[in-house]
């Protein structure tokens, strides 16, 4: 779906973001090597890097993704690394859907708890239940019960691949266990069953015309139906997969059909030893959007859009929502993407710098704090200078993780026969690599950028007029200190690396950051300057750099990345990298029987080829230039019966690939149509299933070329650098002043309390840290919010009764969890 286009259909959207900071007190209690995982249910979207010979493994490694599918349990495992066996599970958290909330945002410690099997579950199954009244040969009566099991969803994977699932179902009470079995399913997670097993309940010494047969009603009380799922093993034992448990009772004389989330066993994960695995510490965020049509939104979003226009700031609608939420950060990610979105963004920043620019005393403490104006040009940089990062720092960050040489230059960190002049020496090598890989970047710099670059610049100028210098280190403080020294010391977050660097390069990647941040500091090489440095390493580590051509690059750099004649060029010489990694491939019609047809490869896609290659590092394998990609859709598990599977349609046969996980997938399609959107030739049909054996799976078309039966889900060309859902954002806007809505009703009351009576104010705490700089203004803006959230309160409500009288408890989408009752 495009960008912005909501549709006709409520769609609901679900994110996950965080940290994974850090283990400690992990048994065994020895030296090991440790890496955690993320796991939706039991399959794992992310891993850590492997952090060796630790007790308390620090990882430090942020998460951010879509979650594409529902789920129950997100789950963190700890893994002690092996290299011959197995990694050993050593202990896990895992989290309710439900209870997420409870977490989001805060930082916590989690005891580990022990993992077992026996809680291990994922998946759904589909019942239909009955009890029959049958009058035997001999003229007795007893009650048979049907147990027919259909079909389930969504059971894991084993081992990476699907499973070969059967179901044992068992009437059991206080003196029966009635135990029967399903055939054996192979390779699928979907399973058809379609069995139907008969179970005797309840017997009756006599039965006559004139007394009506009495159910014992002790005995159904007793009786339950339990559906167990298994993997068969075949030469090794069989895995459990979940359970559901139904009491008899419930059918009465009825047939009951229903859906449910398999549970784990009663007896599983109860170990008395939890305190003894350690304990891990996570900062986790999850969002759950219920967007709305497109239309709903309208009035919100052009309160927002007019922001700019409000005279004073402080009393349009985006200012007043960073006041009124806790965290500026939640306010500031929706807001800078939906003002990117409409192109409002670099007027609403100029005026929030502006009032930021009224409450700075010094020039030399311009854009230092942490203030809406700051956080909004920061998000902006994440969001329009991931290419830019990566075309400038990549090759450089590679080489200094890849191949790190000693650059320790600390007296008190040196370790024995470590030389520091050869240790300098390395570092200054590193340094003047970074320093001149940025200043020479300008003419890569985004156009959005140097526009706000522009804005800042010339505002603060305007504030200080007697100080030649502000006008750069307005500049300097975003684009060196909030920019390329924060990407250099922190690769993994702007995705320059795949994982938080070891303690060594870290180390060293801080010193580069500190040296990159000094030189972008206009005006910092001078002797007062070196004399205020706090680490004398450092102050005599910089005495080498006092050279004329380091300030005046870094002012001719700035100069160029704040020039509205400054434009990233219509064409980059080199191609841009985009996305890498390892996953499998279906042969392009080399082999046609067994599990050879999959192959295991490396793909890599740039801004001009999408390729891959029998390992990282060699030389492609298959080119497909982007120009000839004419489509990326799902391919149907069907298929092949494997699961997270997408196709690249290109000039030749369909190029079908299978993801590690649902999250990966996802994020390579969304990859892949974003790079691809503009190309002149993309299909707007496709088949969502595979060309085998003659036929078409989906459409049965017996014709290769035969055009596709279903539409393509993103044939209309959008943006290709910066793909933002603008409904969504504004969703996300709305559920954030859903929930400060106490806070708006207070600084309303504050508004009116403050044009109404003039003297000393009541109450200051109520609204003393608000910014109100026009009571009147900011209570007719505040009135306008507080009506569309209102009206946009009732959709919601609406669409709520809607959901919950069509998705019935038990339906597909809405199942069973636990026993019924």
């Amino acid at each position: 779906m495009a960008a912005g286009d909501g549709g006709d259909e409520v769609r609901v959207l679900q994110n996950l973001r965080g940290k994974i900071y850090d283990a400690k007190h992990l048994v065994p209690n020895k030296m090991r090597d440790f890496f955690c995982t993320i796991n939706l249910d039991q399959e794992e979207v992310f891993r850590t890097q492997v952090v060796e010979k630790s007790l308390s493994p620090y990882f430090g490694e942020e998460f951010y993704f879509e979650i594409p599918r529902t789920f129950q349990w997100l789950s963190f495992y700890i893994y002690d690394k092996s290299v011959l066996q197995k990694d050993l599970r050593i202990g896990k958290v895992s989290i309710k859907k439900e209870d997420l909330c409870k977490y989001t945002g805060k930082e916590n410690w989690f005891m580990l708890q022990p993992v077992d099997s026996n809680s291990e579950v994922q998946g759904k199954v589909h019942l239909e239940l009955k009890l029959n009244e049958l009058i035997t040969d001999n003229g007795s009566v007893c009650q048979q019960l049907v147990v027919h099991i259909k079909e389930c969803h969504g059971l894991p994977l084993i081992n990476g691949q699907n499973c070969d699932p059967y179901a044992t179902v068992s009437l059991v009470g206080p003196s029966r266990n009635d135990q029967k079995k399903t055939k054996v399913k192979k390779k699928t997670s979907n399973p058809q069953f379609n069995e139907t097993f008969y179970f005797e309940v309840t017997r009756s010494s006599s039965y006559t015309k004139k007394s009506q047969f009495q159910v014992e009603e002790e005995d159904i009380e007793k009786l339950e139906v339990r559906v167990d799922l298994w993997n068969n093993g075949n030469l090794v034992q069989d895995i459990f997969l979940g359970e559901i448990k139904v009491p008899v009772k419930v059918l009465r004389n009825d047939s009951f059909q229903a859906w449910y989330l398999l549970q784990p066993r009663e007896n599983g994960n109860k170990s008395s030893k939890t305190d003894d695995l350690g304990s891990l510490r996570l900062n986790i965020c999850y969002t759950e959007d219920c967007v709305l049509p497109s239309e709903y939104y309208s009035s919100l979003r052009n309160l927002l859009l007019k922001s700019s226009d409000v005279q004073p700031i402080s009393a349009s609608a985006a200012y007043i929502l960073s006041e009124v939420c806790r965290d500026k950060y939640d306010a500031v990610l929706p807001l800078v993407r939906l003002l990117l979105h409409h192109h409002k963004l670099v007027p609403f920043v100029a005026a929030v710098a502006e009032l930021d620019l009224k409450d700075t005393q010094e020039a030399n403490t311009v854009f230092r704090g942490n203030s809406l104006a700051t956080r909004c040009v920061d998000e902006m940089m994440k969001i329009v200078g991931k290419h830019y990062l990566k075309v400038t720092l990549k090759p450089v960050i590679d080489e200094i993780c890849e191949s790190p040489k000693p650059c320790e230059i600390d007296p008190i960190k040196l370790r024995e026969g470590d030389n520091v002049e050869i240790n300098m020496e390395n570092l200054r090598y590193y340094v003047d690599k970074v320093f001149r890989e940025i200043v020479r970047s300008s003419i890569s710099c985004p156009t959005l950028m140097c526009d706000v670059f522009y804005s800042l610049r010339h505002l603060a100028a305007k504030r200080f007029p007697n100080d030649p210098h502000v006008q750069y280190s307005a500049v300097s403080s975003f684009v060196f200190l909030r920019f390329f020294a924060v990407a250099v010391v922190s690769p993994h977050t702007f995705h320059l690396r795949p994982h938080h660097p070891d303690a060594q390069t870290s180390r060293t990647l801080t010193l580069i950051s500190k040296a990159i941040q000094t030189l972008g500091s206009w005006g910092s090489l001078t002797k007062s300057k070196l004399s205020s440095f706090k680490e004398t390493f450092m102050c005599e580590f910089f005495k080498t750099f006092q050279e004329e051509k380091f300030t005046e690059s870094v002012k001719k750099f700035l100069d160029d990345v704040s020039s509205t004649e400054s434009k990233e060029p219509s064409g980059l010489s080199e191609p841009v990298h985009l996305k890498e990694g390892e996953m499998y491939k279906r042969a392009q019609g080399r082999t046609r029987i067994g599990k050879k047809n999959f192959k295991k490869r490396w793909f890599c896609l740039t801004t001009r080829e999408f390729t891959y290659h029998k390992q990282q590092d060699k030389e492609p394998i298959f080119t497909i230039p982007i120009k000839n990609i004419l489509a990326v859709e799902k391919l149907d598990e069907s298929s092949f019966n494997k699961k997270n599977m997408f196709q690249v349609l290109h000039g030749e046969k369909p190029l079908y690939i299978q993801a590690n996980n649902c999250v990966e997938a996802s994020e390579w399609i969304e990859a892949l149509c974003r790079v691809t959107r503009c190309n002149q030739k993309r299909l707007s049909f496709y088949h969502p299933s595979a060309f085998l054996n003659g036929n078409w799976l989906c459409c049965k078309a017996t014709i290769e070329n035969t055009v596709g039966c279903a539409r393509c889900t993103a044939d209309v060309p959008a943006d290709t650098q910066i793909e933002i859902d603008g409904d969504r954002e504004t969703e996300r806007i709305y559920s954030l002043f859903t929930i400060n809505m106490s806070k708006l009703q207070k600084l309303e009351e504050a508004c009116g309390s403050i044009a109404v009576y003039q003297g000393p104010r009541k109450e200051p705490d109520d609204y003393s840290n608000f910014t109100i700089e026009d009571s009147v203004a900011t209570f007719h803006t505040l009135k306008q919010i507080i009506d569309v959230v209102e009206k946009l309160n009732e959709s919601h409500e609406k669409y709520r009764k809607k959901r919950s009288s069509s998705a019935k408890y038990g339906s597909e989408e809405n199942p069973i969890v636990g026993k019924v009752s």
